[in-house]
């Protein structure tokens, strides 16, 4: 199972392994408070791509198909691969410090992980 979390909500026991989504560490948290198993840099939208969409700059949908192009490329499925496996082996949480939990890299990159794992489990 793959979850979302935000980075400010405290982990608990069915977490699984715990992966930072952000490319910046969230403001305010601590190695320690965080509880990380791990951080998807590769896996997350580039710095041109987020600064685009913060700014306004990019409606959501046109970010959500820039980012799974991003997705597709040598790093993004580096980082991809590296988050199926431990999907694949139990639960992980997609920890980010992102506002809007109706619109964000973080879904996108949880609908694509779980679209690879229907394809391939």
């Amino acid at each position: 199972m793959i979850r979302i979390k935000r980075a400010y909500e405290l982990p608990s026991r069915g977490d699984g392994t715990r992966i930072l989504a952000d490319r910046l560490w969230p403001r305010g948290c601590t190695k320690e408070a965080l509880a990380l198993d791990g951080w998807a840099k590769e896996a997350t939208p580039s710095p041109e791509l987020r600064k685009a969409y913060h700014a306004g700059a990019l409606a959501f949908p046109a970010f959500e198909a820039a980012y799974r192009r991003e997705l597709q490329g040598p790093a993004g499925r580096t980082g991809l691969e590296a988050l199926l496996a431990i999907a694949r082996a139990g639960d992980l949480t997609l920890v980010t410090a992102t506002k809007d939990e109706r619109q964000n890299h973080a879904l996108v990159l949880k609908a694509v992980l779980e679209s690879h794992l229907k394809e391939r489990p």
